[in-house]
């Protein structure tokens, strides 16, 4: 299932009805927790869409919070809740401090910028990251399928693909790892 949280309208609701930046530790505390309450109402699996696409100013404090902090505790605590992201409507501004967040913490996110062009932004080796491509490309794709694509063997495909599973920027089907973007 995918289900979509504008974080304009969340800033709103939390902060001030009236607010479009994303601004100070204290404002993305409250972002976050109120995405949090949300999620936590959702069925699993699922990918979420964080849309900051009405957001005029994302502060690296807030990013932290809003990207950082949400995304650390669901791609890397095991036995979390089976929930992906893709990070909407963001741009140049806001990319830089996101960019810096996912360093901070070793994490990756697939984003969409204004324009609709979707790239994987983060931390993540070659390999996993032109296995994260081909997926990406064909929408979906099975371990045998990656192992023809890269010239990989195919317990290396498995395990690229089972990274980038953990690391939640694909997910697992029954025939194969599929792309967020194309699960929407």
């Amino acid at each position: 299932m995918i289900y979509h949280i504008s974080v304009s309208s969340v800033l709103r609701k939390t902060v001030c009805d009236l607010y479009t930046n994303l601004v100070t530790r204290p404002t993305g505390v409250a972002v976050r927790q109120a995405i949090e309450a949300a999620l936590a109402e959702l069925p699993e699996p699922n990918v979420t869409v964080i849309d900051f696409a009405q957001v005029k100013m994302l502060d690296f404090s807030c990013a932290d919070e809003v990207v950082g902090k949400l995304l650390d505790f669901y791609q890397k605590a095991e036995g979390q809740p089976q929930r992906y992201f893709l990070i909407r409507g963001v741009h140049d501004g806001h990319l830089e401090a996101i960019e810096a967040v996912l360093e901070r913490y070793n994490l990756a996110v697939i984003v969409e910028d204004e324009s609709g062009t979707i790239r994987l932004v983060g931390t993540l080796d070659d390999g996993a990251r032109r296995a994260w491509q081909v997926v990406n490309a064909h929408g979906r794709v099975n371990p045998q399928e990656l192992e023809r694509e890269l010239g990989a063997p195919a317990e290396t495909a498995s395990r690229v693909l089972d990274t980038l599973s953990a690391r939640r920027l694909v997910m697992w089907r029954d025939d194969g790892c599929v792309s967020l973007p194309q699960a929407l």
